[in-house]
């Protein structure tokens, strides 16, 4: 009997041995796969997500023609474009990790990297290029009613320059501070979005606004459907802004690209740049950067900014920006740069 008793109680001590290892295998969580895994062989796809800008923005709507062109091109992925604060709010999302891929001017790109500006204290030292695409323009957009013809006269009006920290925010200070304005003293600063804004220059609610996306953009036609008209800043002031800011370009909104634009509007531009955190793999980035090529000429009849794109611009005026080593397996192949890049 005392023979049983024994073996029962070893075998219930095994069992609870057994148990508590389980128990504690169950409550390991297993290590996140780090963004630029590969697929598992069970069929699981690597997630994308991809940040753009408002919804009233012409980076929005390039987002999602990018990321579904790699849903239909690009084996093993699962992109998905959104909403976002802007450039800096992606960039930020993109350092975290909560987010893989996206686009914003190239300066803020340089600014993240090196943590300067809006990422002081807090750079992200493994982002990399994927392509330097279209030129961003700054489209001033003031009320007929206010008397606004240049940028200097805008000191005192009612202004807005969206959110505090915003790349558009940022390019407010950039050109008011180089014209000699105490910025955002100057103005009656109104911190509200590019829609909002639309909205309040149609009620005659607001003197101007400052709005940088690709043109044509829906917020820029609607304020210029209801008596407004584009600010130009001249090529003198570009050139100031270079003094400082070496990305800057001249560049020029064509007659007739807005409602009631009957005059070509000089302005000035950064060039755009889509960029990605360095642990993605190498395949994946070199298979999203020739899907991305390879499709440009369709994605170009879908959404205006990409229309005429080419690989051989791609590695041009990206600030110093170093290319993820997917992309430049990719620009090698088709002899964008050459072997020694």
């Amino acid at each position: 009997m005392k023979k049983l008793q024994r073996i029962l109680a070893a075998t219930l001590a095994a069992a609870l041995l057994v148990g508590t290892l389980a128990g504690c295998g169950g409550d390991t969580k297993k290590e996140a796969p780090k963004a630029g895994a590969k697929p598992a062989a069970s069929g699981a796809k690597v997630k994308i997500n991809f940040p753009t800008a408002s919804a009233s923005g012409a980076l929005y709507a390039v987002g999602a023609a990018i990321t579904n062109n790699w849903n239909k091109t690009v084996p093993g992925v699962n992109a998905s474009s959104q909403a976002s604060a802007g450039g800096i709010a992606n960039l930020n999302m993109v350092s975290d990790g909560e987010a893989q891929v996206s686009i914003a001017i190239s300066s803020n790109v340089f600014q993240c990297l090196n943590g300067t500006d809006s990422f002081k204290g807090h750079a992200y030292k493994d982002l990399k290029a994927v392509a330097g695409l279209y030129m961003n323009p700054n489209q001033v957009v003031a009320s007929d009613a206010s008397s606004i013809k240049t940028l200097e006269d805008i000191k005192g009006k009612h202004f807005a320059v969206a959110s505090a920290g915003s790349s558009v925010y940022n390019e407010c200070a950039a050109h008011f501070t180089t014209l000699g304005m105490k910025f955002p003293d100057d103005i009656k600063a109104e911190l509200i979005n590019f829609t909002d804004a639309a909205d309040m220059l149609q009620n005659g609610s607001l003197d101007g606004a400052w709005i940088m996306s690709g043109a044509p953009a829906s917020a820029v036609a609607q304020a210029l459907t209801a008596k407004c008209h584009l600010v130009n800043i001249p090529k003198a002031t570009v050139d100031k802004l270079k003094v400082k800011y070496p990305w800057y370009a001249s560049y020029t909104i064509p007659a007739g690209t807005y409602p009631n634009q009957k005059d070509a509007v000089e302005t000035s531009a950064i060039k755009m740049l889509m960029f990605c955190r360095g642990d993605l793999s190498e395949d994946l980035v070199y298979q999203m950067t020739k899907s991305f090529w390879e499709n440009i000429e369709q994605l170009g009849k879908s959404q205006k900014n990409l229309k005429g794109l080419k690989p051989a611009d791609a590695v041009k005026d990206i600030s110093n920006v170093s290319l993820h080593p997917g992309a430049i397996k990719y620009y090698k192949e088709i002899g964008v740069l050459n072997s020694h890049y």
